[in-house]
């Protein structure tokens, strides 16, 4: 037997926001849910028990971050056109896309890379005039 669920408008509208995230923001919103209703995202399901919950005292694991976010925070406004050259050629946008992605900052220029890569973007874009942020 099939049951449909009706959502309410609050709900649809959260959803439809979700939808709409970047991968930053998504990342933020995570957080941000963890340490308001003191969860953990990745905490297992089912009634496993980690190893650090065992012991009855949470021990943390910390694990070296391997993936890098590079985000462009602001752009001093005489340097726009340099800026928007950088971006066109870090990221597959036209110069129409690059324009817009600089309407709405800070914004993720390039997301999941090596920090190599993150280490070089960000010296491209600051560079060029841009204030920047590995994340």
């Amino acid at each position: 037997m099939f049951i449909e669920y009706i959502m309410s408008t609050t709900t649809e509208e959260i959803i439809t926001k979700l939808k709409a995230l970047t991968l930053l923001e998504a990342t933020q919103l995570v957080s941000r849910i963890e340490e308001t209703f003191g969860v953990d995202a990745s905490a297992p399901t089912g009634g496993v028990l980690s190893p650090a919950m065992v012991g009855g005292e949470p021990t943390e694991v910390v694990e070296e971050k391997t993936t890098f976010n590079v985000i462009l925070e602001d752009i001093a406004s005489d340097k726009r056109v340099a800026v928007l050259k950088v971006i066109r050629n870090l990221t597959a946008l036209g110069l129409k896309e690059a324009k817009e992605f600089t309407t709405s900052l800070p914004k993720a220029v390039k997301e999941g890379i090596s920090k190599e890569e993150a280490e070089t973007a960000k010296q491209q874009l600051e560079e060029a005039g841009g204030k920047v942020k590995i994340d």
